[in-house]
């Protein structure tokens, strides 16, 4: 204040002496000259010296224009650019393919210019500048996102023609998807891309390699020898592909359940703002719209959405986020539709038990009374999130008898237990806490408050006498410390160290598979596999936990026939995003396989889809079911857009896929939701949920993977005449030579019998198939298949030969 009024009294003294205004600036700008000739100094960490700075330096640490991040993403930038110079070099001398070398012409040309740019950009702001071609060699695959690795660079250089032409691009792709990673990880760092100049760039980055992106896949897809890739899109009309499977019937979603002028499910075209016009309709704009249409980035509500199914007897329920729809299975091949029940809510996973069916609610605009008009208050008594209980005694009329309200509504629930009183059903929530003044005893996120209710899963109790009775008998910490107690006491999320993936925090279990006869279950919980002890199934126990460094998120799990392994699903990208292309990991969006060892986790192997697929396919691991051949591990498993996949995991380490059903893209020009959200093995024939398609049947057919025979045994499986999603029991089959003879041609396929041997023990099991037809004794036969029982001793329990020669001792009695 001081120093100010000094200076206002120089400069009224100058002008009363007739001072130029030149003079009076020259005279003011000279104070704080003289001010700045005292140290500048820069203290140091406790105990260090103190540095000395010049002016220059004193600026340049509060310089904003730019940040340390912004220098070092130009820097790696530069490295990242000059591996996609050297892979286009590549090109001329190893393919003559025109439009890959035109890719990789705009490639070479517009990467080599940016690294100029690049580098100016650093010269001129006073930073070192590297040489661009100075990681050549380096394995700088682990440091920035999308570099190939030496390995990988030195194996291209030795392809030539279509070899060439695949690996190129696959890497290529890999490559321009990490320079957008690299640029999503610097727009988030604090003060980065503040220089306009700089920013620019970035927004270029992402929206010419984004383009280029979906040229080189479009090109990998017509080198692909894999027949799924390259398919025609379409909403009723889109290419098929299959291997080993046939689609036999497929029913579009019923009436009151789409949306008449917009089927599909597709996003909004953008308006312009010139355009005083509507926009177009979806239906009229679809996959006809021109190349150059901009997608609106919101898409529509789930209102229509297909989800889970559950089956007794003849009776097949297809849960949809705005109601359920309930099917006749007869011997036709095309289910019959006996009523649709319009109850929004979401998510609409569904069970049966009996004459109940129980049905998931967790989107806030569920209502008690299955209304449509939503909920619009922040609280609300007319509010419903959580487990709906309906009477289907009467199939055309279904009632709602009870409702279970909870804190996190309900995504899933497994039914763990019934007997002649009650079910016992887990409950897991995985959205938002509701406020507690809708519901007494919904705590949040509270540091330090462990009545959360995050970290729980809630067990349920249905009176089978009165279902309105239903309640929560416990919300039990399943991921508490157990040393300490605290409620966190799993994964806390984040990655798991450079180029691994994102896990989630485990606050949740999104399924929980449960296996009553061995008295365990299995947790797709978040950030963690568990494995539980349910003995009492009112108090689950811990057994053991895992995670993976590939997981983002433990989705679903499901046991092999007799529940000593457990396929575990990861939803990367939440089920709603592209995650089955061709530069995504194998690892990432996968399947892991886990042997239970002494109630221990054992992880033995990773299946991912093989096909990839389009960025407008939403794709990733989702939910299947086993397929119950005897002597072998067979799933089939729904991903979305990418179809379904058939694998065999008798070896777990080694998981083979033996069948697949593909369609293509709902549009190849914007992103939509769609695909299978379930495929499940139900009494011979697979049932697939199509998202915004409808219903899908299929029948597997004989192979050399799966022969006629165990098509047929597994066709005789008894399944209980029951299937709910996260339940499972052990699969028997019949003791009849259509079992005996699935052993007989996995022991040829094996190479344990002889093509002698098996025309041997067919002609011998033809015989006593016949006196089984006929309800006849036969005493010979009867020796005869114990003479081969004889030969048959001696291999060790649980081998195809051990499960052979009980199965023939039990045909033996029977014959007498």
């Amino acid at each position: 204040e001081k120093s100010r009024m000094t200076s206002h009294r120089t400069a009224t003294t100058l002008r009363s002496l007739g001072v130029s205004g030149a003079l009076l600036l020259l005279a003011a700008s000279s104070t704080p000259a003289q001010q700045q000739e005292v140290p500048i100094v820069q203290p140091g960490a406790p105990g260090q010296q103190t540095t000395k700075l010049t002016a220059q330096q004193a600026v340049k640490l509060a310089d904003t224009r730019y940040t340390v991040d912004d220098v070092t993403f130009m820097r790696d930038m530069i490295h990242h650019h000059d591996q996609a110079v050297e892979m286009s070099e590549l090109v001329k001398d190893r393919t003559n393919q025109p439009q890959l070398v035109a890719v990789s012409g705009r490639i070479h040309a517009s990467q080599a210019d940016e690294i100029a740019f690049m580098q100016n950009w650093l010269r001129e702001r006073g930073e070192t500048v590297p040489d661009a071609s100075m990681h050549r060699g380096m394995d700088m695959k682990g440091t920035m996102a999308g570099m190939a690795s030496p390995a990988d660079m030195a194996r291209l250089a030795t392809l030539k023609g279509v070899e060439f032409d695949r690996l190129f691009l696959t890497l290529m792709i890999a490559h321009h998807d990490g320079a957008l990673k690299m640029v999503d990880a610097l727009v988030k760092k604090a003060g980065s891309a503040y220089d306009p100049v700089l920013y620019q760039f970035t927004s270029d980055i992402k929206t010419e390699q984004k383009a280029e992106i979906d040229r080189m896949t479009a090109l990998l897809g017509t080198l692909a020898t894999d027949p799924r890739m390259g398919l025609k899109p379409g909403f009723k009309d889109a290419g098929q592909s299959a291997k080993n499977l046939s689609l036999v019937a497929t029913l579009g979603k019923p009436t009151g359940f789409f949306d008449p002028t917009n089927e599909a499910g597709l996003p909004l075209p953008k308006a312009t703002k010139n355009d005083d016009t509507k926009p177009a309709s979806p239906a009229a704009s679809g996959a006809q719209a021109n190349a150059g249409t901009e997608w609106s980035d919101r898409s529509p509500l789930l209102s229509f959405a297909q989800t889970d199914m559950a089956f007794s007897g003849d009776i097949l329920v297809t849960g949809n986020y705005h109601g359920f729809n309930i099917y006749r299975l007869t011997d036709a091949k095309t289910p019959t539709l006996l009523s649709s029940v319009v109850c929004p809510g979401g998510q609409g996973d569904v069970s049966i038990v009996g004459n109940l069916l129980i049905m998931s609610v967790e989107q806030t605009r569920g209502r008690v009374d299955c209304g449509r008009q939503g909920v619009n208050e922040d609280v609300s008594n007319e509010r419903f999130r959580g487990l709906r209980i309906f009477d289907i005694s009467d199939l055309k009329n279904p009632r709602q008898v009870g409702q279970v309200q909870t804190c996190r509504g309900s995504h899933t629930h497994s039914v763990v237990f019934e007997d002649k009183d009650r079910i016992v059903v887990y409950n897991s929530g995985t959205a938002g806490v509701r406020k507690e003044e809708e519901l007494a005893g919904c705590i949040g996120s509270v540091p330090g408050d462990n009545r959360t209710a995050l970290f729980r899963i809630d067990v349920v109790e249905i009176p089978k006498a009165d279902p309105s009775k239903a309640r929560i008998t416990s919300s039990p910490a399943v991921f508490a410390d157990e040393a300490t107690g605290r409620v966190a006491g799993l994964w806390m999320g984040g990655n798991h160290g450079e180029g691994t993936q994102e896990t989630s925090e485990t606050n949740q279990c999104h399924d929980i598979t449960v296996f009553p006869s061995r008295k365990i279950a299995a947790g797709a919980c978040s950030g963690n596999g568990i494995i539980f002890d349910i003995s009492d199934p009112l108090k689950p126990k811990r057994l053991d936990v895992v995670t993976d460094k590939g997981f983002a998120y433990w989705h679903s799990a499901t046991f092999n026939n007799d529940g000593t392994k457990v396929i575990f699903t990861d939803e990367w990208g939440g089920g709603s995003r592209p995650r089955c292309r061709s530069q995504d990991p194998r690892t990432w969006g996968a399947d892991a396989i886990y042997d239970i060892v002494s109630n221990k986790l054992v992880y033995r192997g990773t299946y991912k889809l093989p096909a990839a697929q389009t960025e407008t396919e939403n794709c990733v691991a989702h939910n299947g079911s086993i397929v119950p051949v005897p002597g072998r591990d067979i799933f089939v498993q729904a991903w979305y857009q990418g179809g379904l996949s058939v694998i065999d995991f008798t070896d777990s380490t080694k998981p083979v896929e033996i069948a697949y059903f593909d369609r293509g893209p709902i549009s190849d020009k914007a992103s939509v939701l769609g695909g299978y959200w379930s495929t499940y093995w139900y009494e011979g024939r697979i049932y697939g949920t199509e998202i915004a398609r409808g219903l899908d049947v299929l029948e597997l057919s004989p192979s050399e993977f799966l022969t006629r025979n165990e098509l047929a045994a597994a066709k005789a499986a008894n399944q209980g005449r029951t299937f709910n999603p996260q339940q499972q029991y052990p699969v028997s089959w019949p003791d009849a030579p259509v079992t005996a003879r699935a052993y007989v041609d996995q022991l040829q396929r094996d190479g344990s019998f002889t093509a002698a041997q098996v025309a041997t023990l067919s002609a011998m099991l033809d015989k006593a198939q016949a006196r089984l037809d006929a309800k006849q004794k036969d005493a010979k036969v009867a020796a005869e298949l114990r003479t081969h029982v004889g030969h048959l001793k001696g291999a060790a329990p649980g081998t195809g030969k051990a499960s052979l020669a009980k199965v023939m001792e039990a045909i033996a009695a029977t014959l007498g």
